[in-house]
């Protein structure tokens, strides 16, 4: 293991961080804001960076396949530590509470502890939606693309970061398909931003929404979300917007580089498309009253199936108030998440579509043992290996999600909102049912269950393996 090289790359993304956090130092001061908390921030970043770039630089620059675990389990912890800053030196936060909104905010969870955004400076609201564009397509995955300028490789980092069961690259070299995908997510925000300004939200709120949208993060400017505005055009906006972000960037590069034939033969896109219909048309048929009119009950249906399912977690209305029949249902469209390659978390459609053809194969082999029939996907069959990482990662999944169940139940918390707590905190979905539905928040819990909670989000933002390689004692082997 390459230890030395590990600190000298996330003194690298310290120094990114740093970076990044000049756009909201120069929101205080264009607000008339205080800059010290962004300040503090910048500096702590910046010297950490600097001492672990420019003492005794590694003379070995080879990413070991352990080093890209370490690397990423160890940036997405020292951002959020660094994220953390802005909000406990502003009053605004106390430390755990700093760190549980940092880490809902790079792993684009949108699980929140502040009980009033109007009483937030707008510049520490701009960082925290800023945490979330960043997370979105991954603080790695933007490192990788210039990393190549450093003289350093990056796809044990692309691994590590996205350990999905199949990746798909854009372009030959990685560094090629790290540009490329974020200038698909560049232009995506920017488009969201200019149609939300159309739409009557103001330069600010259009770009925290924006930055939001794209990262399925769902940290929003008013306290009940995107309901607040109260107008059924920017809920359209946002609509199309989540839609595009849960599906896998490799699928909207093709389409804007005219290969539109791949981009529907792709069997998890079909899935996802149908998954969204379906609930769709269900929340339709079951939350709509007799004296509203259908299209407003098809657009907060739509809206919210696709907000849950994509893992933003924005609202347009108080969805607590609903049937149990729909509540299932945004319950299991929590799991499922995006797709594969998406901004969004949950267990991702591909597994989930792997999933089900493995049991479908399973079943045909139960009742004609001799047959062969191969679980495929994409025309290709997918390799046992394969199955069983998708089988291995569901069972870690339910077994964290049971552990946080148990410590947020543990503090008395009734089961529903335990259950959905954890749920949503490993989906990076937000809001959930129970004491932290559509307009809660989470700052009634004890810090213990933060703290657990934040984990739990960290896990699920890393598709669990990688977090979980570094708690192995063969890891830490030579």
């Amino acid at each position: 293991m390459n230890r030395r090289f590990v600190a000298y790359l996330l003194g690298w993304l310290l120094l990114i961080a740093a970076a990044f956090l000049c756009m909201p130092l120069a929101a205080s001061v264009l607000f008339r804001e205080a800059p010290a908390p962004f300040l503090a921030a910048i500096a702590i970043a910046g010297a950490a960076g600097l001492a672990l770039v420019k003492i005794r630089p590694p003379a070995d620059r080879h990413i070991h396949p352990r080093d890209g675990f370490l690397v990423v389990g160890g940036a997405w912890i020292t951002v959020s530590l660094v994220g953390a800053v802005p909000y406990l030196v502003a009053g605004t936060l106390g430390p755990i509470d700093a760190l549980f909104e940092s880490v809902s905010g790079f792993t684009t969870t949108g699980s929140t502890v502040i009980a009033d955004t109007a009483s937030a400076p707008d510049s520490l609201l701009l960082w925290r939606a800023e945490t979330q564009w960043l997370g979105g397509m991954g603080i790695i995955l933007f490192s990788i693309a210039i990393l190549p300028l450093l003289g350093i490789g990056g796809m044990q980092l692309f691994k590590a970061e996205v350990p999905g069961p199949v990746k798909d690259k854009v372009r030959p070299r990685l560094a090629a398909t790290a540009r490329s995908l974020w200038l698909v997510y560049l232009g995506f925000t920017a488009a969201e931003w200019v149609a939300l300004r159309l739409a009557g939200l103001s330069g600010f709120e259009a770009l925290c929404h924006a930055f939001t949208t794209l990262a399925t993060g769902g940290f929003s400017t008013r306290n009940t979300s995107v309901g607040e505005f109260g107008s059924p055009l920017v809920e359209w906006i946002v609509i199309v917007f989540m839609l595009l972000a849960g599906i896998n960037f490799v699928l909207h590069y093709r389409l804007l580089t005219g290969r539109p034939a791949e981009v529907w033969r792709d069997s998890e896109l079909r899935y996802f498309l149908g998954v969204i219909v379906l609930s769709t048309l269900v929340l339709s048929a079951t939350v709509h009253d007799d004296g509203a009119r259908l299209a407003d009950t098809f657009r907060n249906a739509a809206f919210q199936s696709l907000s849950i399912l994509t893992t933003t977690g924005y609202c347009t209305t108080d969805f607590e108030l609903w049937p149990t029949l729909p509540l299932l249902v945004l319950l299991c469209l929590m799991v499922l998440g995006g797709m594969s390659g998406s901004t969004g978390g949950g267990i991702k459609s591909l597994r989930a579509l792997l999933a089900l053809r493995s049991m479908r194969t399973t079943l045909h082999r139960l009742i004609h043992p001799h047959a062969v029939r191969p679980v495929k996907y994409g025309g290709a069959v997918v390799s046992e290996a394969v199955l069983s990482g998708v089988w291995a990662f569901l069972t870690a999944y339910l077994l964290i999600t049971l552990a946080g169940t148990a410590v947020v139940a543990a503090y008395d918390y009734d089961l529903l909102t335990a259950l959905s707590a954890a749920l949503t905190s490993i989906s990076n979905v937000g809001p959930g049912l129970g004491e932290v539905g559509a307009y809660d928040n989470f700052s009634h819990f004890p810090g213990v269950v933060k703290v657990v909670l934040a984990a739990c989000m960290l896990f699920g933002r890393l598709e669990i393996f990688t977090l979980l390689a570094l708690f192995s004692r063969e890891f830490w082997r030579r």
